[in-house]
């Protein structure tokens, strides 16, 4: 072999390797939702060994120690078949819908709203999809603050096992979500149940650094979240939800927004946000901060602490778009701060709701989010409010 031959040999040789090495090169993402220097700050508390962050962490390494052993989430592995007949294709049953006693097949369902039809679990891909996300974000946690790579090894599997493996990857729609028996084969509505999809960039930040969650799986998902967010916006159900005003127009927002700026396109983001969510204020809020959509609910405390959390959370993703949510008001000063206001005295059990939620609603949504967003309104005295509530515990991850 000639030297100009062997040279060229070298050549091709090393460029293949630094080919393949820059796709298995480790991936660097940013936080969108989460506050990195809150999480550094955590971290070194916990590597000091300060007591109560030791606590916390060592609960995340216990979940994600049984995380590891879980198989791999899939919408595949249901029994029903969608009416696509693709297995791939996300399918789920309307929660609030029950069998109509005067129909001899019960069809079509009636509502009974804020009561859950046990019938509609039995579709597994709202549950394996809502997994897939605890795992995943568990599993991250896990590795950022122990560097143990199995973590990230596990959370890698379950990502691509849902969203990339061709055998048993979701395919990036929502066209069966939240089908009503006797009427409907998906809704808008069901689009809210991909709204923890979020939780997927703020994991992916967390294992920055990992040789599990390598450059090909970060553009993998990025390919996939483009796909699901054309989807969303250009679908005649996505087009729907993201004309409802209620909490669903709220996290449909949300999720455009959290994956336009997890795929690079902060135009969508800004558009979305400057079209769409900046009218909706005047839309969901009362003057007084109330939310009349919400509290006309049978939940209202629930739907209303919820739909504030979307709130908060879009305000995080807006300030890295140029829009500023936390000072938004209307002329009639209806605004998100005047909707956290609005909590104030129920949490200080100054007031009680005119209505009790028919199920149990625990206050951890509603302090969580008054404590993030004191953090831009100092007024609400988040520290007094919260010792009225020793057992709440917050922690720089939730979201």
């Amino acid at each position: 072999m000639g030297t100009l031959t062997k040279s060229l040999c070298g050549a091709l040789i090393w460029l293949v390797l630094v080919t393949v090495g820059a796709a298995q090169a480790a991936s660097t993402q940013p936080f969108l939702l989460l506050d990195a220097t809150r999480m550094a700050s955590y971290k070194a508390a916990y590597k000091r060994g300060s007591a109560p962050e030791m606590e916390q962490v060592k609960s995340v390494l216990s979940q994600a120690d049984k995380a590891l052993q879980h198989d791999v989430y899939t919408v595949t592995s249901k029994a029903k078949l969608p009416p696509s007949g693709d297995k791939h294709d996300f399918m789920s049953q309307a929660p609030y819908f029950w069998p109509d006693p005067s129909k001899p097949d019960g069809k079509p369902y009636i509502q009974k709203d804020g009561l859950v039809n046990p019938e509609s679990k039995e579709l597994k891909d709202d549950a394996a999809l809502a997994g897939v996300c605890k795992d995943v974000k568990t599993l991250a946690l896990a590795y950022y603050f122990s560097g143990d790579e199995k973590y990230a090894t596990q959370a890698a599997r379950q990502l691509r096992g849902f969203f990339l493996d061709p055998a048993t990857r979701m395919n990036p729609n929502l066209n069966y979500g939240q089908g009503i028996p006797g009427t409907t084969e998906g809704r808008s509505y069901g689009i809210i149940q991909t709204r923890h999809l979020v939780e997927i960039p703020e994991a992916l930040a967390l294992m920055s650094g990992s040789k599990s969650v390598d450059e090909k799986l970060v553009s993998g998902l990025k390919t996939w979240f483009s796909q699901y967010t054309e989807w969303l916006t250009t679908s005649k159900l996505g087009v729907a939800e993201g004309n409802t005003k209620n909490n669903h127009g709220t996290f449909y927002d949300l999720q455009v927004v959290d994956f336009a700026l997890f795929t690079g396109n902060k135009t969508l983001a800004r558009t979305t946000l400057e079209k769409q969510t900046v009218p909706r204020v005047a839309l969901q809020f009362a003057p007084d901060g109330g939310q009349p959509l919400e509290l006309a609910r049978t939940r209202p405390w629930n739907y209303t602490s919820m739909n504030l959390q979307g709130w908060v959370q879009l305000a995080v993703l807006a300030r890295q778009a140029g829009v500023d949510l936390w000072q938004y008001r209307t002329a009639d000063g209806r605004g998100l701060q005047k909707g956290v206001e609005w909590l104030q005295p129920y949490l200080r059990r100054e007031k009680q709701m005119d209505r009790a939620d028919v199920t149990p609603t625990s206050n951890h949504t509603a302090l969580m989010l008054y404590q993030r967003a004191a953090q831009e309104y100092p007024s609400l005295n988040a520290p007094q409010v919260l010792a009225l509530y020793p057992d709440f515990k917050s922690t720089p991850w939730e979201i």
